[in-house]
């Protein structure tokens, strides 16, 4: 029975959701699996990466071949390099605590990388609600200055009407009219 690590979609459309099992190649995408190994959320940013370490670490060492995407899920959980140190103390070229420093430091830089790229995707997002709200206070200053503007104007149509009304009320001296001819 050849096993594969891979993907099992879950989810409403439009909004994946992953269990990452380890299955028979033979059986369906969504359908009997052998063991789950965690869950994978690629909606959030970054995503959520859920595996059960040492249980990914046994079935890739028994042969259970992953996925592209469940390799490269693997992978970026430090299963893969976890492996790749225990090949190199099988074969001799390190100690087993000199491959567990090794993981660690490894483990280490990749966490303050996650961190860093939070930190940077959360100051971009800052900058960029600066800017619109610096674009939007612009407009509401323009739109203030227009509409001072329109109500200035109106103010002098009125007083002009006023005093071209006060104008015509006021009594003029009529000259007499000759009724000879």
């Amino acid at each position: 029975m050849p096993a594969k690590i891979r993907l099992q979609r879950h989810g409403k459309k439009g909004q994946p959701f992953y269990h990452i099992v380890v299955a028979d190649s033979r059986a369906p995408r969504d359908g009997k699996f052998i063991e789950k190994l965690g869950t994978y959320n690629p909606l959030t940013n970054p995503a959520q990466i859920n595996i059960k370490f040492d249980r990914a670490l046994y079935w890739y060492s028994v042969g259970a071949q992953p996925t592209d995407t469940a390799r490269s899920l693997l992978s970026k959980t430090g299963v893969m390099m976890k492996y790749h140190l225990m090949r190199g103390v099988q074969k001799g070229a390190m100690t087993e605590e000199q491959a567990e420093v090794k993981f660690q430091n490894w483990m280490k830089e990749k966490e303050a990388r996650l961190a860093n790229v939070a930190k940077t995707l959360e100051e971009k997002a800052r900058g960029e609600k600066k800017t619109r709200l610096e674009a939007e206070k612009q407009v509401n200053e323009a739109r203030a200055a227009e509409l001072a503007k329109k109500r200035l104007a109106e103010m002098e149509a009125k007083k002009a009407a006023e005093a071209e009304a006060a104008a015509e009320e006021a009594p003029v001296e009529e000259a007499p009219v000759a009724e000879g001819h």
